[in-house]
């Protein structure tokens, strides 16, 4: 497979010239130049798959929260499972009021359709329409699924190494993120302590 040559924004040399961040003694150039391979790569991946769901947003007319919204849905509906403005809230991490604001819109544009709940005669549960779930599956499920075709190329001995390298740095970033927030928190006033 031919190199291709990415930008370099997310390089080493780039981001952190003076080593800062990140010790690079005893690395060698091609170590490095792996590194810097595999950030690039997945910049270009997280800009990829930024421009499909803007994409998808305008084609379809919706916001972030709208299609997170519809991808639990179509979850739903494929698992058998019923959905209520409830759970769909606390899903997105929005109010009730809000919420309910989002249902009215996607009605209003028949995304979706508030029915009575099966088995709860107080309460309604919010299904996914077929056109729009169509249109979902055309829209993002078609890349998705050349994602799997790729991952299907390789060994099960590779993908377990490719599963710890993305498990890994996700746990990282969730480890730096919790730093931050605790840094930006300040010292605890009630302990006294300074986090020092």
């Amino acid at each position: 497979m031919k190199e291709r040559k990415l930008p370099t924004m997310y390089g080493l040399a780039e981001s952190d010239p003076d080593q800062n961040l990140i010790k690079r003694e005893g690395m060698s150039p091609e170590a490095l130049g792996q590194i810097d391979r595999i950030m690039a790569e997945m910049g270009r991946m997280r800009r990829l798959e930024r421009q499909i769901m803007r994409n998808s947003q305008s084609f379809m007319k919706l916001n972030e929260t709208d299609m997170r919204a519809l991808r639990m849905l179509i979850s739903a509906k494929h698992a058998g499972t019923v959905v209520t403005p409830g759970q769909l809230a606390r899903y997105l991490g929005i109010s009730s009021a809000s919420v309910t604001k989002m249902i009215d819109r996607l009605i209003d544009g028949e995304h979706v359709a508030r029915r009575p709940h099966p088995t709860d005669r107080r309460s309604w549960c919010i299904e996914v329409t077929d056109p729009t779930h169509l249109m979902a599956r055309e829209q993002v499920g078609r890349h998705h699924a050349q994602r799997f075709e790729v991952a299907r190329e390789f060994t099960d001995a590779e993908r377990e190494v490719i599963i710890r390298f993305l498990a890994r740095t996700s746990d990282a970033m969730e480890d730096s993120m919790s730093r931050a927030q605790t840094a930006l928190e300040g010292p605890d006033e009630k302990s006294g302590k300074t986090g020092d």
